[in-house]
């Protein structure tokens, strides 16, 4: 459960991510209410597996799943070009996630 959990919540990094570059310098009150559920949400599930997950490793999958998923709706939504080399890397990020939580303990 708490894997699960940490994968939800680094989905919830990207919502407060996306969230905080919409609100514009915190000028815009929906993005800035979004970004505070997201982040609330996201820094709660994270606290919650690091009771269990060792921290070093739970912070690399949670950035890990934040910044992959922040990229992957920059691209689905047009805010970010598609190229090969970002592709590429993003796997690379994927298969990194999947590696730490192989050999984890």
């Amino acid at each position: 459960m708490p894997w699960i959990i940490l994968v939800v919540s680094g989905m919830f990094e990207a919502v407060w991510s996306t969230a905080l570059s919409k609100s514009e310098g915190f000028t815009k009150i929906i993005p800035i209410l979004v970004f505070l559920f997201g982040a609330t949400v996201s820094m709660g599930g994270l606290a919650y597996a690091l009771k269990t997950i060792p921290v070093g490793t739970g912070y690399a999958v949670w950035v890990g799943i934040g910044a992959g998923t922040t990229v992957i709706w920059a691209f689905a939504t047009g805010a970010e070009t598609v190229s090969v080399l970002k592709v590429l890397f993003i796997l690379g990020i994927v298969a990194c996630v999947i590696g730490l939580k192989l050999v984890s303990d």
